[in-house]
């Protein structure tokens, strides 16, 4: 074995080794944080309590193929926004997440993308959303931020569902266009596959 300079090197090299104390180690060294990561995009403890549970569950399963040597830190992080785009995909509660998750994750942003970005992210959003006629506006906030169906966003609008449909699709187009002149081109898709 060569030397091991640091903790988390040694306690890698024991997990590799089947340890379960050295594992029970680096889920209380890295807990915290993941879970505080991705209940930033989440906004959900349940959910966010799954992901760290998930990507420790990942770390146990796969320790004898984990490449890194001196510190877990990348792989649970990119590991965990991983769960958290297939957690959206499969639940589809917050798209506006995914896509942020997405965008962050095709920049090839580190560990953690920062409020900071999110934030513009959102703006940016709301900035193309505000830009739209006010029947398209309402037709995306029901269907993308409030999950509504497009049989209840014609319920509740008084409109035929194939209007809806219409509205929906003409307005997401328009707001890829505005998205993109905001210099968020790359959501362009991903607003629409939503």
């Amino acid at each position: 074995m060569n030397a091991i300079s640091t903790k988390e090197e040694f306690l890698i090299w024991l997990l590799k080794q089947d340890s379960q104390w050295a594992f029970d180690c680096l889920y209380r060294m890295y807990a915290h944080r993941l879970f505080a990561f991705a209940l930033e995009y989440c906004h959900q403890k349940e959910t966010a309590e799954e992901i760290v549970e998930d990507t420790f569950i990942w770390i146990w399963n796969h320790r004898h193929d984990i490449k890194q040597e001196q510190t877990l830190r990348s792989l649970v992080f990119i590991k965990a926004r991983h769960l958290l785009i297939n957690a959206y995909r499969a639940t589809l509660n917050s798209p506006q997440f995914e896509d942020y998750i997405d965008y962050a994750n095709c920049l090839g942003s580190q560990e953690q993308g920062s409020q900071m970005e999110y934030d513009e992210f959102m703006s940016a959003i709301h900035k193309g959303l505000n830009q739209l006629p006010p029947t398209q506006q309402r037709v995306i906030r029901l269907s993308r931020f409030e999950q509504k169906s497009v049989k209840e966003i014609a319920s509740m609008m008084n409109l035929k569902e194939q209007t809806v449909r219409n509205q929906l699709s003409l307005g997401l187009k328009q707001l890829m266009v505005i998205i993109g002149r905001l210099g968020y081109g790359i959501l362009s898709f991903l607003l629409f596959m939503s």
